[in-house]
């Protein structure tokens, strides 16, 4: 299972990158697109207005995320955080991160800013963001992301990463925390532009 995922990835990989002759890519590198990615405007950790068109050109990962998560954000962050690192000066310019948090009563701008500093994100490269308590509900069900609140107060919810190609369209979405460093190895290599 594991390695069909990696193969899967790796070809997304081939599909993100910039070239424009689909006979460059290979029967088993064609991936379906799923659908144009629900877009969205948030604001970041920093108090700025984010939209899903601001990040138009790269290849982008969209999580859901919480920063009182005891469950999955708190191994999925610290793999991402590794990834960003891995990509070196990719990340930023050809692939960004984006964390949306499901508990926007808590997760302040602040709050996802300490977050993001616990966790070492390079913030030129990953926004974690916030909003309305309605629009991040509208954009949960959209992804295709469970999040519910459970009587003690915290929340349940499923960990999905949707993989944007740079046009906007997901191309990949996968449920847990099988992040995989190798797929982003890949990536590094693939989204450079042709000189």
């Amino acid at each position: 299972m594991r390695a069909a995922l990696v193969l899967t990835l790796v070809a997304l990989a081939s599909l993100m990158s910039p070239r424009d002759d689909p006979q460059d890519i290979s029967p088993e590198q064609q991936l379906p697109k799923i659908a144009p990615a629900p877009g969205f405007t948030l604001t970041s950790q920093d108090g700025a207005q984010i939209s899903l068109a601001d990040l138009r050109g790269k290849v982008v990962a969209v999580t859901f995320i919480f920063t009182l998560c005891t469950a999955t954000c708190p191994v999925l962050t610290p793999m991402m955080s590794l990834v960003q690192d891995r990509l070196g000066p990719d990340f930023g310019t050809n692939v960004a991160f984006v964390s949306i948090t499901i508990d926007p009563e808590r997760d302040t701008p602040e709050m996802l800013k300490l977050y993001a500093q616990m966790y070492g994100a390079d913030l030129a490269g990953w926004s974690f963001l916030t909003g309305e308590a309605a629009a991040i509900q509208d954009l949960t069900r959209r992804y295709g992301v469970f999040a519910s609140k459970t009587a003690g107060g915290d929340i349940e919810h499923s960990f999905l990463t949707s993989i944007i190609d740079r046009h906007g369209i997901i191309r990949v979405q996968y449920l847990g925390v099988r992040f995989d460093p190798i797929w982003w190895s890949a990536i590094t290599r693939r989204t450079r532009p042709r000189s």
